[in-house]
């Protein structure tokens, strides 16, 4: 996605700090595995987080944006970062460290999802690359990803390491475990629905609330656990994250048929002409007259690609079902519910925790312009 400057700005505070630890992380495991022979099974993760190229050779590839261990340690900063962030002096990020193995944790747990889900839907390209399938095969792309989920679950327990409380520590596993299980089941939904035509709105809004907010949730919620006890600070970030989740998605969704070329760096309508079942189809499908309801399921059965008349039909179908004006409104929704949960926060008077608050709202209004 094209990012403003604002979020820019947001997303790169903490990300050379992320980045180093990721691979301190990666680099301190694959030495203790102890011999080469595994040197190119932890390559291929090196690979997949843009780190190597195929050969295993240093490159400047594109690592992400780190966006869920950005928003795990905002949501630290926010409620305090345990007292730390007060004792330190101006530019000293060293009260991070309390929180860093979590956002370790919930990165490479986002990534291990990804290798998976481009061998479950054949997709051969991941930031300009092919993906790590295509290169080493399906057996070894499944056995890496299995690695990075173990290599996340490892991770999590460096919070130790940092002076987290063993009770605390124990309830971010508990979180994380129970955020992979809600990002499989989404995972499952979604490769579900590709050969139902019974999907509803509200189908969808769930399946997405799993696949996509769930991770967002959990990364909030952790950095919240780590940075204080207050159960209702907790609660509010863990809500903020479920929504900005959702957000997120529909963002996509509304980008991925009207967004101009220059806006998305796409095909303009490109989910309509890949038959995408997102939120603006669903929606179309459930408020069509029946002769638009015909086309409209004629068009997306048929076995041949959809033309670009085709196109032009359906987003003229949209257009009678005020279908675009129903994704903005439910994304704007989403945007309050989002600002009503940072606006509840529990206040901590700290520059660090106003500057994190500051910064989660920056993220909200990136969202929000897509509702314009």
């Amino acid at each position: 996605m094209v990012l403003s400057t604002n979020l820019q700005s947001t997303l790169l505070r903490h990300q050379r700090s992320i980045d180093t630890a990721l691979r301190t992380m990666l680099s301190a495991v694959a030495t203790a595995s102890g011999g080469a022979a595994l040197d190119a099974y932890y390559g291929q993760m090196q690979y997949h987080l843009g780190w190597v190229d195929a050969q295993l050779a240093p490159t400047r590839s594109n690592p992400g944006k780190l966006l869920r261990p950005t928003l795990l340690l905002l949501a630290y900063e926010a409620v305090g970062a345990w007292g730390l962030a007060g004792m330190a002096e101006e530019e000293d990020t060293g009260y991070l460290q309390r929180a860093m193995p979590a956002a370790v944790s919930v990165e490479l747990t986002h990534n291990f999802s990804l290798i998976h889900d481009d061998i479950e839907d054949g997709d051969t390209e991941r930031r300009h690359r092919p993906t790590m399938w295509k290169v080493w095969g399906i057996p070894q792309a499944i056995n890496t990803g299995d690695g990075m989920f173990g290599l996340a679950r490892y991770a999590l327990w460096g919070v130790l390491e940092h002076d987290v409380e063993g009770d605390i520590a124990a309830r971010l596993g508990v979180v994380l475990d129970q955020t992979v299980l809600e990002i499989a089941e989404g995972q499952y939904l979604d490769i579900s629905f590709e050969q139902r035509q019974d999907i509803s709105v509200s189908m969808y809004i769930d399946m997405i609330g799993r696949k996509t907010a769930a991770l967002m949730r959990g990364s909030a919620k952790m950095g919240a656990m780590i940075g204080t006890r207050d159960a209702n600070a907790i609660q509010r970030l863990a809500s903020f994250g479920q929504a900005i989740g959702i957000a997120f998605q529909v963002r996509d969704d509304l980008l991925g048929v009207w967004a101009t070329s220059a806006e998305l760096g796409k095909t303009q309508a490109g989910d309509v002409y890949r038959r995408k079942k997102s939120l603006p189809i669903l929606h179309a499908l459930e408020h069509a007259n029946p002769h638009d309801l015909q086309a409209l399921q004629a068009i997306y059965q048929q076995e041949g690609p959809i033309t670009s008349a085709q196109v032009e039909q359906v987003l003229d179908i949209f257009t009678r079902t005020q279908t675009q004006a129903y994704c903005r409104n439910f994304l704007q929704q989403q945007c309050d519910a989002a600002y009503e949960a940072l606006n509840n926060v529990p206040q901590v008077t700290s520059p660090v925790s106003a500057r994190a608050i500051n910064d989660m709202k920056t993220m909200v209004q990136y969202i929000e312009a897509a509702t314009h």
